[in-house]
């Protein structure tokens, strides 16, 4: 199993009552609800509450073990997976491949933009935004030119999907409510939260009418939404954007957050070379309707790696994906627990490599945003919701899917804390946390982790 997300997960615990040794690789040691990676950027929650320990969930699982490392290739012909974590490799053989690693941030050929805007797509790039969301208030605290008082209060959000409203709401709340008493110099509800999007709409998977609404109740709580703007610079002090007309301006922002784009994960294009699959324009894998790789029955592929039936990147293709995957699993092994033996098999678990199992069918459980506090739009089957009624849907089905009752319970203390009163309970920020991935970057290849000291080098008194 590749990847401690939504698919990884779900398809270890479906497998947990099977005659299987599963062993779960993950670059991180968590399980990472990444719906709610705004709201640790914007301090309503802890990252523990939205990352539990992927050992802790799985602790009951006796057939389960979880590894850390990061994936650095997978022979599909010798049936191996190898895996580094610091200066550790390791080579494991398998007989039936789930990989799940999920999808990174795309910036659409410009990764720079990186350095400068950081996407949403982990623990740390939420920890990151955190420390610059709140660092700029207290900046502009201590300046004394107005031009850098304006670009320190100046948020931009790039990308007006699902989290890209979702964080510019949110930043727009802290603003007008929470932070609006705690400075003496400056007027945080003076601070300019802008909204921009290549696209000519608002939430476009979401309707014409549910975008309307979200356009709508942004512009009341004081996002200012720039539709057709594609960025095509980004730096230190602001953004350049383009207009369908091709004429250039500049926002001067200290902040910006990247919330346009994904890209599959690389493993996708690593498998392949290898199978002779096909590879959409964002990574993802084209693969068989069962979930396979053409050719290797073994591989299973789910969630935001694959291309199949045009199907949207949310958490529940990478759940349903998973419990197909691990019923294909169990179906297979009663075959074997039977004597059934086709014709042409591969050399270790008997199954034929043309094999095509029962087809995925995706079902689809509606698509959901938050725009502010009480305020949200749902789109479920033909039902076509907006404002508190969406909102205490969104809340229900968040906490349904947070792991373990005691996440249940400290997250809706915290929403209760934020939502109903004006407080932010996770505001602590480091300078690590804002300025790590401009070191890491800066030390480029001289930075090799390892908890041993180099060749040569005394360990530090």
């Amino acid at each position: 199993m590749i990847g401690s997300g939504f698919g990884g997960l779900f398809t270890t615990q479906a497998l947990k009552h099977a005659e299987v040794d599963v062993t779960m690789i993950a670059r991180t040691n968590h399980h990472l609800f990444q719906p709610l990676l705004y709201q640790v950027a914007t301090g309503i929650l802890s990252e523990g509450e939205i990352a539990p320990s992927t050992r802790e969930i799985l602790r009951r699982q006796g057939n389960a073990r979880v590894l850390l490392g990061e994936v650095t290739d997978i022979d599909l012909t010798a049936r191996t997976v190898t895996s580094k974590v610091l200066d550790q490799t390791g080579v494991m053989k398998y007989d039936s491949l789930v990989v799940a690693a999920g999808s990174g941030q795309s910036y659409f050929g410009n990764d720079h933009f990186a350095y400068f805007a950081p996407g949403m797509k982990s623990i740390d790039d939420a920890l990151e935004l955190r420390g610059r969301i709140f660092g700029c208030f207290e900046l502009a605290e201590l300046v004394e030119d107005d031009a850098q008082r304006a670009r320190l209060m100046t948020f931009v959000v790039v990308g007006a999907g699902p989290t890209g409203v979702e964080m510019a709401g949110q930043i727009a709340e802290l603003a007008h409510r929470t932070l609006r008493h705690e400075f003496r110099r400056i007027d945080p509800r003076s601070a300019t939260v802008i909204l921009l999007d290549a696209a000519p709409a608002v939430l476009g998977s979401f309707g014409d009418r549910l975008g309307a609404k979200a356009l709508a109740k942004l512009s009341r709580i004081g996002v200012e939404v720039q539709l057709g703007a594609k960025v095509v610079g980004v730096d230190g002090t602001g953004l350049d954007v383009e207009d369908a007309q091709g004429q250039r301006r500049r926002i001067e922002s200290v902040c910006k957050v990247w919330a346009a784009g994904v890209q599959a994960s690389a493993l996708g294009a690593l498998l392949a070379r290898q199978c002779g699959a096909e590879l959409d324009r964002a990574g993802r894998i084209r693969v068989r309707p069962d979930l396979t790789l053409p050719g290797h029955p073994e591989v299973f592929v789910l969630g935001d790696m694959i291309a199949l039936d045009d199907l949207p990147g949310v958490a529940q293709v990478a759940v349903q994906g998973g419990r197909h995957a691990a019923r294909e699993i169990r179906a297979r092994l009663a075959e074997k627990s039977a004597g059934a033996r086709p014709a042409e098999t591969s050399a270790v678990d008997g199954v034929a490599a043309d094999r095509v199992g029962p087809a995925f069918e995706y079902h689809d459980k509606g698509s959901m945003a938050t725009i502010s506090r009480f305020s949200a739009v749902a789109s479920v089957g033909r039902l076509r919701l907006s404002g508190l009624t969406a909102w205490l849907m969104w809340l229900a089905v968040h906490l349904i899917y947070l792991i373990g009752f005691k996440h249940r319970v400290t997250t809706l203390l915290h929403w209760a804390v934020s939502f109903v009163g004006r407080g932010r309970s996770e505001r602590t920020v480091t300078h690590q946390q804002i300025f790590a991935r401009q070191a890491f970057d800066q030390l480029g290849d001289e930075f090799s982790p390892t908890l041993s000291p180099r060749p040569g080098q005394d360990p530090p008194s």
